[in-house]
């Protein structure tokens, strides 16, 4: 019992049994610059290139259109047979000044659900709409159409 004492005695004094002082850093903070916008177009994932047809196990209904007079692009995620295996559904427009911009439905962050939409600014003009929906790991094209912004 001594003996053990002793040693509890001799850790203590040794400092063993407190913790070792942390030095305590301020964070560093930086400064975002804005993204420059060039004329080159830049693939930003990896999608396939022509439209293809899901297996009819894996069939889930979209609806893209664009709206009047706000020429707003809209995508409606209906669900369907296969919408168990949906992992992400992305819009990608070419717009008719040349710009190329890409977002997921619900931002990537769950899966779609019944009545998801998603909606995008398009131009008055001619705008290339294209759909990409990866379902059971793979990434399909199941959209991609011009849009036309219809005045009356």
């Amino acid at each position: 019992m001594v003996a053990l004492l002793g040693l509890i005695l001799c850790a203590l004094s040794a400092g063993c049994s407190s913790p070792t002082q942390a030095e305590i850093k301020p964070i560093e903070t930086t400064v975002p610059t804005p993204p420059t916008v060039s004329s080159t177009t830049v693939a930003l994932i990896a999608t396939p290139l022509a439209i293809e047809t899901l297996p009819s196990e894996q069939y889930v209904d979209i609806q893209v259109e664009k709206q009047r007079p706000d020429a707003t692009i809209h995508l409606l995620y209906n669900g369907g047979k296969g919408e168990i295996f949906v992992q992400k559904v992305m819009m990608q427009v070419t717009r008719s000044d040349g710009t190329v911009e890409q977002k997921f439905l619900n931002d990537g962050t769950r899966t779609p659900r019944r009545g998801d939409e998603l909606v995008m600014e398009g131009t008055r003009n001619v705008d290339q709409v294209a759909v990409f929906l990866t379902s059971a790991g793979k990434t399909y094209k199941i959209f991609d159409k011009p849009l036309v912004s219809l005045t009356y």
